[in-house]
């Protein structure tokens, strides 16, 4: 099946092409052209109408959707998030589990890695988001679950499945250090999260193999003093580690504007990438959280005590919308940060993450008021 997408403003590693086509031949970008002259080969066309064609998102850091929580370990419910997301210009995914016990740790990979091998699916791997926290900084992480390293534990997920992708560790437990350096060498990302770790602690993981820093700003300190002396926090001690990655919640809430277009401005779209941190009632007729804990109120989630966020109601087209009518933050960036750079950080760039020939048609139409018109999958048109 060839389908031609054409008149339309095209995003390239290149810079813009106006009124230019996307070729798709099956799953594959075949070409990328200056012309909207219809190819006599085309067995579908479709016509842009001048909107802008974008490459489709990629999701770093996502715990459900459509009522369904990765939490729940069963492969229903990651088809169930997976699409809802899909819908809203997500193209590839790696589910998150937050903190949680060994049992549902390994239910939760056991349902992804049956899924990451099957034809058209989105779902590229798993994220542990814990439990390997400071309880101090547990934000909304389930405080039962949450413990120090232990390398029993995790060499097991490491070598026992091939879904684990990414790991999220507070730097300043015991061990966390020599984990960083195990996983890294696995081949697994190796992330800062809720964490309270001054400079020597972010430095040193840092030194391990520690390369990205999870919703940046939440669930970690930032220039505080100590008595009466000033310290530089975790978020401070990240901005001076050149090459660290960070990823930002990008739903205007979360972190406000303002910040949003500091952390773009002091890390660049190289290093900076759009996560959702979006629950499973997001997208839901259901305002019934998996954590019993958790409200939904003001167009976020919080625990009901008030005490921290939870997670956000967000979606891909969302996270481009507020990163450039709030943030100000240029499109060819935001849509960067939603594509490219979470394709690099996480290794499938090559297959992912731009519009160019040889990579897989995963492909979004926004309007100018950055409303998704279209999302293709694959090459397939996802419906509404």
């Amino acid at each position: 099946m060839l389908t031609q997408i054409y008149n339309g403003k095209i995003l390239t590693p290149e810079g813009w092409i106006e009124g230019g086509s996307v070729i798709v031949d099956g799953s594959r970008i075949s070409a990328v052209t200056r012309s909207s002259r219809i190819i006599p080969q085309a067995d579908k066309t479709v016509d842009a109408r001048g909107m802008y064609v974008l490459p489709g998102g990629i999701e770093l850091h996502c715990h459900g959707g459509g009522g369904s929580d990765f939490m729940e370990g069963t492969t229903e419910a990651f088809r169930t998030a997976a699409l809802t997301h899909l819908r809203h210009g997500t193209t590839a995914i790696f589910p998150t589990l937050s903190s949680a016990s060994t049992a549902m740790m390994d239910a939760a990979c056991q349902a992804c890695q049956q899924l990451m091998h099957e034809p058209d699916t989105t779902i590229m791997g798993l994220h542990f988001e814990g439990p390997y926290f400071n309880p101090r900084k547990a934000g909304a992480q389930m405080p039962d679950a949450i413990r120090t390293p232990d390398p029993a534990e995790y060499t097991h997920f490491v070598e026992d499945y091939d879904c684990v992708r990414r790991w999220d560790v507070a730097p300043e437990l015991p061990g966390a250090v020599e984990m960083g350096r195990y996983i890294t060498r696995k081949g697994v990302i190796a992330a800062i999260g809720h964490t309270a770790a001054e400079f020597p602690e972010v430095r040193a993981a840092y030194a391990a193999g520690y390369s990205l820093a999870t919703h940046f700003y939440n669930g970690m300190p930032g220039f505080h003093n100590v008595r009466e002396y000033k310290h530089a926090g975790t978020v401070e001690s990240i901005y001076l580690m050149d090459r660290m990655s960070v990823e930002m919640i990008c739903d205007g809430i979360h972190v406000p504007p303002t910040i949003l277009q500091l952390i773009h401005r002091m890390k660049g779209v190289e290093l900076t990438a759009l996560v959702t941190d979006a629950l499973a009632v997001t997208d839901s007729d259901s305002e019934k959280a998996f954590d019993p804990r958790v409200i939904i109120e003001d167009g976020v989630c919080k625990l009901s005590d008030r005490s921290a966020l939870a997670g956000s109601i967000a979606t891909m087209d969302r996270l481009i919308r507020t990163a450039v009518t709030e943030a100000d933050i240029p499109l060819p960036d935001a849509v960067r940060m939603a594509s490219e750079t979470p394709a690099r950080i996480m290794g499938i760039y090559d297959r992912k993450g731009s519009i160019q020939r040889g990579k897989d048609a995963d492909l979004l139409i926004m309007n100018d008021d950055m409303r998704l018109k279209a999302v293709f999958s694959l090459g397939k048109r996802v419906e509404d």
